[in-house]
């Protein structure tokens, strides 16, 4: 027994809007055996966008019950009963969200006539239930009205039906199927199609752009799992609303799969990606010549299109690392930036600096001590390689870590043997380093120290 439904609401997410009119036919596979409908007092005022579309005015629904006094009837016409509906999700969201609210448990199998509609009678223009109908010469009395709209679907679901040759009604109803939680717009094959591999996969709109970008172990099971529930959310709602593709990107190994989301994140700014969108007001030391000729150390805020000689998250750290320089290699602080002002230079005065502040010292001989304390400073930070699982058997895969900076990955035949960074990069993808990448990989070189992972030095 099938329960087709439709419902008229005061917007578009069931967790900050009500319903404000409710149809369901009551449908056993040949004919209507019972019918219902009534409208629904929301308790709140109904937008005039949505008055403007259904008809249904604040003085319309005045008189009208709430829903606590007809959610036991509408509980008990649902129970038990096959959900139908176009767009399953929404009207489904809706009335769980509701029906819960006052102490209902809904749940039924469902079923979407988008979905099954592309399905059985592909090649269609639209698939909205007003350009789906006008296709098949189905009448819809009342449009944007709930017992018009639930009406239209009735005859729909009828010829659904009547042309389901493949048994993609019984398909979309089977125990496991996942069919009937898939946003309406999106094809099941692109999902059975996707593989068991980590990964990183995008969600795209009907023109292509991506939405969303994820990263996965298993990326067919990571992306089943964005479907199931019914979050009545309208983030969620609207996101389910706009897939209607799904490509991926095979990475050897997970730790891969989150580089990539990551330099994806950055790369294409996707609406619904809400992490790692922050800006990241980090610092790094740069190395400029004056016109004096005199090598200089600067901490200033990282720029894209640069490469700082080192990074770090807080200024104060920078501040602490560069007079650890300016002592070690007896720099003048005036020329690093870290004391300002016309006066005498301190460590001038105390023997440490040799006056480069005054020229009192030749360019050669401190510009020199620079470049010693450059050295020392990319000495201290490590240089290795993360090997792991390739995309097949043939392959293994490879992460370089250079001097404390991510350089790229890639994958490297199984045979090549690791000498050294300068013979993998022609293997390997240089990409952007950011923050969280950065962490991503010290995490797992960290866990690998204490032997879960191998890690090679460079």
């Amino acid at each position: 027994m099938y329960a087709i439904v439709d419902i008229e609401t005061t917007g578009g997410h069931a967790s900050a809007n009500a319903i404000t009119e409710v149809a369901i036919f009551v449908y056993d596979g040949t004919a209507v055996v019972q019918e219902y409908h009534t409208l629904v007092n929301p308790r709140m005022p109904i937008p005039y966008y949505v008055q403007s579309l259904t008809g249904i005015t604040d003085e319309m629904v005045a008189s009208a019950p709430d829903f606590e006094a007809v959610a036991a009837e509408i509980y008990d016409l649902l129970q038990d009963k096959i959900f139908v509906a176009h767009n399953v999700n929404f009207d489904y969201s809706f009335l769980q969200y509701h029906l819960g609210a006052n102490g209902f448990e809904l749940k039924c199998k469902k079923l979407c006539t988008v979905r099954l509609g592309r399905k059985i009678i592909p090649g269609l223009p639209s698939y909205s239930l007003g350009n789906l109908c006008r296709s098949l010469s189905i009448p819809i009395l009342q449009r944007h009205r709930a017992t018009g709209d639930a009406a239209a679907t009735v005859s729909l679901f009828a010829l659904l039906l009547q042309r389901d040759t493949q048994d993609a009604i019984a398909g979309a109803l089977k125990v496991g199927s996942k069919e009937q939680f898939l946003p309406p717009n999106l094809p099941p094959e692109q999902v059975k199609q996707l593989p068991l591999s980590p990964g990183v996969y995008y969600f795209h709109d009907q023109k292509g752009e991506v939405l969303y970008v994820g990263k996965a172990r298993n990326i067919r099971k990571r992306v089943n799992s964005h479907f199931t529930g019914n979050n009545a959310g309208p983030k969620r709602q609207a996101f389910l609303r706009n897939i209607f593709s799904i490509s991926c990107e095979i990475t050897g190994t997970e730790l891969m799969a989150g580089i990539l989301e990551s330099v994806e994140i950055k790369r294409l700014w996707p609406v619904y990606n809400y992490a790692q969108k922050h800006m990241e007001f980090n610092f790094g030391f740069y190395c400029f010549e004056d016109q004096d000729g005199y090598l200089r150390l600067a901490i200033e805020k990282k720029r894209k299109y640069t490469t700082p000689l080192h990074v770090f998250k807080l200024l104060i750290e920078g501040h602490q690392l560069l007079r650890q320089l300016i002592r070690r290699f007896d720099l003048c602080p005036r020329l690093c930036f870290l004391q300002k002002g016309n006066g005498a230079c301190l460590p001038l005065q105390e023997h440490t600096c040799h006056g480069a502040c005054e020229k009192k010292e030749s360019v050669t001989i401190y510009n020199q001590r620079v470049q010693d304390a450059i050295n020392w400073l990319q000495q201290q930070q490590p240089s290795f390689v993360i090997l792991g699982h390739g995309r097949d058997r043939e392959e293994q895969s490879c992460i370089l870590m250079e001097k404390g900076r991510f350089y790229g990955m890639g994958y490297l035949p199984r045979e090549i043997a690791v000498t050294g960074s300068e013979n993998l990069k022609e293997w390997l993808t240089p990409y952007p380093e950011n923050e969280y990448i950065l962490g991503l990989i010290r995490q797992h070189a960290a866990g690998k120290a204490a032997g879960l992972l191998e890690i090679r030095s460079s």
